[in-house]
């Protein structure tokens, strides 16, 4: 469950004033909006990348407006994905273990499980500089998802794909909705993602959220 209750955020001279919607637990939300509306603003405030100056915002019933970013159980895939150069494949989807000290037979096992969810499994050996779109932001998408998060943050994780791994990946994203039950909250400019994806739609205009029906 994500709830933003009554949220302002300033970025600079941009203002955002009492915003607030929810999502239920496991569903998926997208946030549309023209450029510059502060979609992109609202999603780091959730992840905890930009302070907020008044409101709270709680997932699955905890506060974590005062909580850093790793604390609040999320997944993050920026817009270009933010992988590391250096790393592989399989070190990419290591890294969140590592860092938390999993042992090493459940970072195996979780990164194969990770791998076979998201069509990874002969590109583990790889490194991420040979990578199509669609493979990184596959990575990317692992990588976001190996801690098991209750929650998932997306910033236009699709805009730069052609048409055909655009649909590829909206079978991916709902795969692993279904598996891990995990709720997202997805920016996007595009319609056919919303359709492809939400259960809920959200549009951020002049800063006022209005919610819109799902458009199958």
């Amino acid at each position: 469950m994500i709830s933003l209750e009554n949220v302002t955020v300033r970025v600079g001279k941009f203002l955002l004033e009492n915003i607030s919607f929810s999502i239920e637990q496991g569903r998926h939300a997208v946030l549309m909006g023209k450029t510059g509306t502060g979609k992109t603003t609202l999603l780091e405030a959730v992840c905890g990348l930009q302070p907020i100056l008044a409101g709270r915002i709680v997932l699955q019933s905890r506060d974590v407006t005062a909580l850093k970013p790793a604390g609040r159980g999320i997944g993050y895939v920026p817009q270009d994905g933010a992988l590391f150069p250096f790393l592989s494949v399989r070190e990419h989807l290591e890294f969140a273990l590592q860092i938390r000290r999993w042992n090493r037979s459940d970072i195996e096992a979780r990164v194969s499980e990770l791998a076979a969810l998201l069509r990874l499994e002969k590109l583990l050996h790889r490194s991420v500089r040979g990578l199509s779109g669609g493979e990184s932001q596959r990575v990317a998408l692992g990588r976001a998802l190996a801690n098991h998060p209750d929650t998932l943050c997306l910033d236009e994780p699709l805009s730069a794909l052609d048409d055909e791994t655009r649909a590829e990946m909206c079978e991916v994203l709902g795969a692993v909705r279904d598996r891990t039950g995990v709720t997202v909250l997805h920016v996007t400019h595009s319609l056919s993602e919303a359709r492809t994806l939400a259960d809920k739609i959200f549009v951020l205009r002049d800063g006022v959220i209005n919610e819109q029906a799902p458009v199958g």
